[in-house]
Parts: structure tokens; sequence; C-alpha cells
């Protein structure tokens, strides 16, 4: 197997002719009748017993033939595609086989490459980043945020429901008179305020009794499912028992709950700790989104519109994820924004171009560079993985590729360059804080990197239909 051409036909698009000798197609071809043997039937043979000559006589030669390239054209593709040096970025398309037989065959394909990247000025950026201070106030929103998850109710018989309490209630619903579908429940718990039912809802409920059974009204959003928008509902209402909420007091015992420390003055002082470190974090996040939004922006290239394609279908996948490890699936998402699938993944393509064109623009900044990757640095990035995520080190190198995790290693080098040379300036503590952005989340460089661990696409199969090319052997 070989490459025999590869010519660039249009910007960014190769097309090669993978050459297959005579002696690996057989052994693809022998391969293909010991799968599909038992299924052909010979008279005077049992299935599967026919000798492959024997079926070949009474078939023809080529029955095997759509099998055997089936067979070998991943591998064939796979090399052609390293031995021509091409950094593919989607799946080959337009594949032919135009000469097959006993002597061979030929294989026509195309591919997308990744594209010439002329790159600005990168060492000459600016960035701002934010202070790093702590309030007291914080570290007293995050205790008590602790003690509102520490605290426990307390049933209630002699008052009315008040905000905060936490209420069992059977509930039903009707919209016209008529129940709907979803809309029914027995002892059900609800906390008072925690807006976790529609807008009106929970506040109709404060002022009831034990036992009393009443109606509420509200209208639903309309943002809600489509059967239910901006409709008038009844729900009818049972209240089974009224629950208060009673907060641990805040002291050393509280700390020694809740934390390692022995007293609360300890507890508050790791707080701060670990605030401090959270905020230079989100700091150091923040100027290296700049930097990349900036660096972008330096980026001179034509880009294949199927790199930023693929990069807003990952990114959709990437939301459906966060969203189901929220309890919430991307479908149910969608319905209460009132967004369609194809609406949702048209807002990310700006955002998504903007991804790729860092990509390509941290790439050429390794081959500026000449950044290489040490075994003794890629040994260590190993062992960071595996104390990550709780595994030996044998265990992350048989499931992380050696090229995936120095392509990240080169990635991160390259964004210390850029920062190393770029003017940063620290910001006063005392500024107005609604000019600050939050640090995005994906694109970080670590978010650069986790993109340049993605698998390279692989070799498309051709269409079984694409093998009744032209027999050579019967020229």
């Amino acid at each position: 197997m070989s490459l025999k051409t590869s010519k660039k036909i249009e910007t960014n698009v190769y097309e090669l002719e993978v050459s297959i000798d005579a002696g690996t197609f057989e052994q693809a071809v022998q391969k293909a009748y010991n799968k599909l043997k038992g299924k052909i039937n010979v008279p005077g043979f049992r299935a599967g017993k026919a000798p492959r000559a024997m079926v070949e006589k009474l078939y023809g030669v080529e029955i095997f033939y759509e099998d055997a390239i089936e067979i070998v054209y991943p591998d064939a593709v796979e090399a052609a595609i390293k031995e021509g040096e091409l950094n593919i970025v989607d799946m080959p398309y337009d594949v032919e086989v135009p000469e097959i037989g006993k002597d061979g065959a030929l294989i026509k394909l195309k591919v997308t490459v990744s594209p010439e990247v002329e790159l600005g000025d990168y060492k000459s950026l600016e960035a701002t980043k934010a202070p790093v201070t702590v309030e007291d106030s914080e570290i007293d929103e995050q205790i008590n945020q602790m003690l509102e998850r520490s605290a426990r109710f307390i049933s209630v018989e002699d008052r009315d429901v008040a905000e905060g309490d936490m209420v069992t209630i059977n509930f039903e619903g009707f919209v016209d008179g008529k129940a709907f579908e979803g809309g029914k429940a027995e002892n059900y718990d609800l906390t008072i305020g925690s807006g976790a039912f529609i807008p009106g809802f929970e506040e109709q409920l404060v002022g009831h009794k034990l036992g009393e059974e009443f109606d509420i009204n509200v209208t639903f959003p309309s943002e809600y499912a489509e059967n239910l928008a901006n409709k008038d509902a009844v729900f009818k209402i049972k209240i089974n028992e009224i629950k208060q909420k009673e907060l641990p007091e805040l002291n050393d015992e509280f700390a020694k709950d809740v934390s390692e420390f022995d007293t609360i003055a300890d507890f508050k002082a790791d707080l701060r700790k670990q605030l401090e470190n959270r905020k230079q974090d989100e700091a150091e996040a923040g100027v290296d989104d700049q930097l990349l939004e900036q660096l972008a922006g330096l980026v001179k290239a034509e880009i294949p519109q199927v790199m930023i394609e693929r990069k807003m279908d990952d990114s959709v996948n990437e939301f459906a994820y966060r969203m189901q490890s929220q309890g919430m699936d991307l479908d149910t998402y969608l319905q209460f924004t009132g967004m369609t699938k194809e609406d949702f993944r048209e807002s990310l393509r700006e955002k998504s171009e903007t991804q790729v064109k860092i990509n390509l623009a941290l790439d050429k900044v390794v081959e500026l560079e000449k950044i290489e990757v040490s075994e003794e640095a890629m040994e260590e990035e190993f062992k960071r993985l595996a104390e990550m995520y709780g595994v030996d080190v044998e265990v992350v190198k048989k499931a992380i590729p050696v090229e995936d995790a120095s392509s990240g290693l080169r990635t991160t080098q390259a964004l210390e360059i850029i920062k190393k040379t770029a003017t940063i300036t620290e910001e006063k503590a005392d500024a107005d804080k609604a000019e600050k952005k939050p640090a995005a989340k994906k694109t970080t460089a670590k978010k650069a990197a986790d993109d340049k661990e993605e698998k390279k696409p692989a070799a498309k199969k051709p269409a079984a239909k694409k093998a009744t090319a032209k027999k050579s052997d019967e020229e």
C-alpha cells in the first residue's frame, strides 16, 4: 500500500490516489471470503464449506472485491495521509475505486486539510488583570450557605405557612377545567421562597393552615412548554405538613462538624485562603481569555467551513452533557427557552469560529517557536493526570496517546510565551466591579489544550457500491 499521487485541487483540498498492491489486496480478498463463506450457497457443498475457487467460478472473481476494499481501506488511507504529511480535518470524501482486480486496486479520494496560517505580532498583546481581594461579606455569605445546607426542618402545627417554611402538599393543576399531564403530585415537599415552582405559586401558600384545602390561581410563563405557555391554571392544594427551618448555631462545634478545623476563626481563615486562590485562578483565566481573543484576531487563513461546523457540534454536545449533569436534557432546556436545536447550534457559530482561530493560532506559535516536549515533561504530565483521576500512571498512558498529551503541553507552552511577552496591567482593587468580565470557561488555555487532545478524523469507509469499478484482470 502506498500513496501514488497527492494533488492540491483547491484551497485546503487535496486529491489522493492510493495504490493497493496485489499481495495486500489478495490477503483482503481472503479475509472477505472467510467472513462471507458461511452465507454463500454452492450446490453440492454444505454452507461455508465451498472452496473459494469454486465460489469465484460460480459467482465471479469480483464477488469478494467490495468487502476486500472495506477491509483494506482504513489502513491504506491512514498510511497514505501520513506519507503525504497531510493534517486532515474531516473524513475523506468522493471516494472512488477506478481500478480493482487480481493485480491490486487503486482508491481515489479527496481530503480537507488544516489551512495555511499567517499570524500577526503575537508578542505585543495587552491585557488587564483583575485584583484579587476577598471581602468579609464574601466569607459571611459562604458560611451562611453552609448554615442553610446544615439546617433542619421541625414540624409545626400552631401557626400558618410562612416564608422559608417547607410544606408537604398535595396538588393538582387544571387548565380550562381539565387536569393536565405532570400537574399532579402527593406529599410533595416544597420550600417557600425557593422559586422551584412557577411565579405566584409559592407565595399563595403563605398564610394557610395545616390540613387546609384551597385553590390558587397562576399563569404559566410565555417560555413554558408550548401546551401550557401563557395559560391560566387553577391548582387544588392540600397542606399535609408545615416544617420550620432551624439553623445550627455558628460556633466552634459547627466548624468541627463541617470542616477539619476546631475553631470558627481557623475555619474562616481557610475559607479566605480558598477564595483568594479561586479568585487568583479566575484572574489568570481572565488574562488568558483576553490574550486568546486578541490572538484569534491576528489569524489570516481561509478556514475550511467544516472545522467551524465540527466545533459547533462539539459545543452542542458539551452543553448537552452539562445539562444532563444538572438533571436536565437539552430538549427540555430548548423547550423552556423557546429555541430549536438548529437555532441554538447556529447561536454558537461566532464563538466556535473564534475557538477554531485560537487553536490554529496556538498551533502556529508552536511551529514558529519550535516548541518541543521533553520525555521528562511527558512523564510529569502523565503523573499529574494520574493523580487527578486517581489511577495508576500506566492506566493513563494506555488511555491517552502520547501525541495527544504532548500536543496539549505544547499548546500550554505556546500560551506561556504569549503571556510572558504581553503587557499585563494590574487593576486597582477599587476599580468599578461592573466593568470586570467573568472568566470564560471554554476559551482558556486549558480548553485549547483539551481541544488538541481530540483525535483526528478516522478514514471513512467507502460505500459498498464504490467497488464496482473497472476490473484490471478483465482487460
